[in-house]
């Protein structure tokens, strides 16, 4: 019997148990347990996000009545909510509306994201980089934020809260500039009290000043972080004005003979303090508008979407459902002229239906069973049922949007050129107005220092850097709306700098140069074997298959009843084929270089499949027990608008090459119709990836076009990849640029508007560059000498705000460019 003291520190041990405060979960701690130190007190959680929802309001979850009333309030918030929601933890967990889950405690999250339920993320227009929850300022260049994701009923605190401040601004102005302008014309309403005339100035100067405090927050900032902008100059110019002409009215006696005028007084500048932030407030209310219509488009998609969809119950009943409580396979009835609710496939009746919004296409496109339907667009005049396939954020209209956002928010490399110039904008500008306050007080007349005041405000004031901040984003954030319209998807802006620059197009044959709907056109045998035979092995083999010339062999075996062959071990050899068993046999479906693999003769065969392949056919050999049984020809009509757009490629200065994987002779057809002039056959995905390669180390821009499993290591490495929009999800998720329609046309768009954006950049800077660089010498007084001419920073502060609304206004052109 063991000794009782070995027991004794087993009865004094503490339960090692600790309980997750806001899950209530038993938690052991171990050594990557998550934990947080409250009031100097640790508590474990079960999980990462025990811990952030504890660290975001501890007293929540530590004070029972604070935890009531939160969730009572957010119980209230949730009412109507019919989502379907899951259980971070134990995804079996699943009910309608929010809750705790019954098994861990944890807050159920949606399992679905609605739009309209999404926490809004704001980022800055100039600087993609800032990224916070809410909307606010920029800390590196003092820009309103703006909503990652662009709403239909956009509501925009900004622009409320600037509007407000012009009015009051306009409000406690306008005062200021009757007393210190009326003389002027006859109106001076003192006389015989100059100081008295000020002393009211000064008031409703202190009261712009005040409503003016966000642009002095956003200075402080900017002067904080040491990332001054254009709020730095301007809090600093308006400052300046304000407080020397507040101490010349409070104690005029500390200036000198140099400050005053003619007359001995000094003089106050309070109406170009007042003036310069009134007007900022206007060039800020009119930058926002003009902002806020750079999301036209993608507004115009999101309201593409209906909001309820028609759905038909098994027992044929019918009911409006919102679009969050459908399921996928549900089916869906279409009437005239309403809109698809969401992706699927028509499963009875038939109609045509209006893509245009997505794929820039005016005529219709008919519909029938068995077609593919997108959710938002227009349905025609006649009706039919659909089979949900995609709902929420899986449907085309919700990743175009997501993609057409992510696009706006990336930066292309000519943007770099003005972030390098505006690095040293603002410092340029203070010590060039500090130069030009230096030069007026020692040569300017008198009073000379007033003069180097007025002067060196003005120069802080003009000096906007703003402008050139926006010429690129601004430009990027219309195109790819405009480009969405139109059908063309462009991922990052650097594919749409570079789309400009190519000379080289690289085009996959088959769904590229060829309408991608192969149809079997020729099934020749060895031997004894019948041609349903070799049918039906093949269509065994291409039932898991997702090439094209599966779909094509798979639809001609259905065509003549013929039943595929149970494959099994069922393997793709990437660029040769497919192969499997067949009741212990081996068996394999392919090109010639999977027959010298697999060390099988073609025999006679091989001669046919040249002769097919001359007449534009691709050919696959069909084995069976190390020998060929057969041969089957597929043909895949060229689209109809290749010859011609090629032609129009090559009178662009862009060489056409094609890549293929099909044979030497189907690849010399297919050239020889298009009038292609560089082409090569046999090329498996790694073939393709080398040959770009190879053009670019020889100096070439390189885009490359293709829809297939097969193209996406072509489209990773060429410098432009444009996927066919109705090729495969890794096809366009590799490219830079997808076109929805998926027609060659659609490449000769991208480059339109490519060249169109970057010609509206490349003017944006010019102007941006050219008004800084005339301004600010004209802000200086270069004029007086000669002409007595000098700028008031009023029309400086003028200048200053139509500055980036003209940027804008010309980057809004591209709105209406004709692709």
């Amino acid at each position: 019997m063991e000794p009782r003291r070995n027991l004794q520190p087993l009865q004094m041990a503490k339960p090692k148990g600790h309980i997750d405060p806001v899950c209530s979960m038993t938690v052991e701690p171990v050594e990557d347990t998550p934990k947080s130190t409250y009031q100097e007190k640790d508590y474990y959680f079960c999980c990462a996000g025990c811990k952030t929802k504890f660290d975001a309001d501890p007293e929540r979850y530590l004070d029972p009545e604070k935890r009531k009333a939160a969730d009572e309030a957010e119980a209230k918030a949730a009412e109507g909510d019919t989502r379907v929601y899951i259980c971070p933890m134990c995804p079996e967990i699943r009910q309608i509306g929010p809750g705790p889950c019954p098994k861990c405690g944890m807050a159920l999250e949606p399992e679905e994201v609605s739009l309209e339920l999404t926490k809004q993320v704001y980022v800055c227009p100039m600087h993609p980089e800032v990224v916070q929850d809410g909307p606010g300022n920029c800390p590196k260049c003092g820009m309103a934020l703006e909503p990652r994701e662009i709403e239909i009923e956009e509501k925009n605190p900004e622009l409320e809260d600037m509007s407000r401040r012009f009015w009051a601004g306009l409000a406690f102005t306008v005062p200021i500039l009757v007393i210190a302008m009326g003389p002027m014309v006859g109106l001076d309403l003192f006389p015989h009290n100059a100081r008295a005339g000020a002393a009211i100035q000064a008031l409703f100067a202190t009261w712009a000043m005040w409503n003016g405090k966000p642009f002095f927050e956003r200075a402080w900032v900017s002067l904080k972080l040491r990332s001054p902008n254009m709020f730095t100059l301007i809090g600093i110019g308006t400052a300046v004005a304000y407080l020397h002409s507040l101490i010349a009215t409070v104690a005029p006696g500390l200036f000198p003979a140099s400050f005053r005028d003619h007359m001995g007084a000094v003089p106050v500048y309070f109406e170009s303090a007042a003036v310069i932030l009134t007007l900022v407030a206007l060039g800020q209310v009119m930058e926002l508008k003009a902002r806020s219509q750079t999301g036209t488009a993608i507004r115009a998609l999101l309201g593409l979407a209906p909001k309820t969809a028609r759905r038909v119950a098994a027992d044929g009943k019918e009911e409006d459902v919102p679009l969050r409580d459908l399921q996928v396979g549900d089916l869906l009835r279409v009437r005239p002229g309403e809109k698809v609710p969401v992706d699927g496939v028509v499963t009875e009746g038939q109609s045509a239906v209006d893509e245009s919004m997505l794929t820039g296409e005016s005529l219709p496109v008919s519909k029938r069973e068995g077609d593919d339907v997108v959710g938002g667009t227009l349905n025609g005049s006649g009706g039919f049922v659909m089979r949900a396939e995609r709902l929420g954020k899986d449907t085309l209209l919700a990743q175009i949007v997501k993609l057409v956002s992510e696009a706006q928010r990336s930066r292309a490399p000519i943007q770099t050129v003005a972030d390098r110039v505006s690095a040293i904008f603002v410092p340029a500008v203070v010590l060039s107005a500090a130069l030009s306050f230096v030069c007026w007080a020692v040569w300017g007349p008198e009073p000379k220092l007033a003069y180097a005041i007025l002067n060196a405000v003005a120069v802080l004031i003009i000096a906007c850097p703003c402008a050139l901040g926006l010429a690129t984003p601004m430009s990027i954030m219309v195109g790819t709306g405009r480009g969405a319209q139109a059908g063309v998807l462009v991922k990052d802006a650097h594919a749409l700098e570079l789309m400009e620059r190519v000379d080289t197009l690289v085009l996959d044959k088959t769904g590229t140069l060829t309408v991608g709907k192969p149809k079997v056109a020729a099934i020749l045998q060895a031997g004894t074997i019948s041609s349903q035979e070799v049918l039906a092995l093949a269509s065994g083999l291409e039932r898991s298959s997702e090439h094209p010339l599966a779909a094509a062999i798979l639809e001609a075996a259905a065509t003549q009843g013929v039943e595929p062959s149970a494959v099994q071990d069922f393997s793709s050899l990437t660029g040769l084929g497919l192969k499997g068993t067949l009741n212990g046999a081996p068996v394999a479906l392919g090109n010639l270089a999977l027959l010298e693999s697999l060390a099988i003769e073609p025999g006679d065969l091989a001669r046919l499949a040249l002769e097919l392949q001359a007449k534009g056919q691709t050919t696959v050999f069909v084995c069976r027990d190390g020998a060929v049984i057969g041969l089957i020809g597929v043909e895949d009509p060229i689209k109809p608008d290749a010859a011609a757009l090629l032609a129009h490629l090559a009178e662009l200065g862009i060489e056409p090459v094609m890549l293929t994987g099909d044979a030497q002779g189907v690849a010399e057809a297919v050239a020889s119709k298009l009038g292609l002039r560089q082409f090569r056959a046999n090329q498996r995905p790694e073939d393709k990836a080398k040959v770009i390669q190879e053009l670019r180390q020889a100096g070439k821009v390189v885009a490359m076009a293709g829809d297939g499993v097969n193209d996406a290591p072509g489209l990773a490495a060429a410098d432009v990849g444009i996927a066919m929009g109705t090729g495969t999800d890794v096809a366009i998720h590799t490219s830079a640029i997808t076109l929805v329609k998926g027609e060659l046309s659609g490449i000769l768009r991208a480059r339109k508007l490519s060249r169109a954006v970057m010609s509206n950049i490349r003017l944006n800077l010019i102007w941006a560059f050219g008004y800084n660089t005339l301004g600010v010498p004209l802000a200086a007084g270069v004029l007086y000498p000669f002409f007595g001419v000098l700028l008031s920073p009023m029309i400086a502060a003028a200048a200053m705000s139509l500055s980036s609304v003209s940027v804008i206004a010309n980057a809004l052109r591209l709105r209406s460019v004709r692709l």
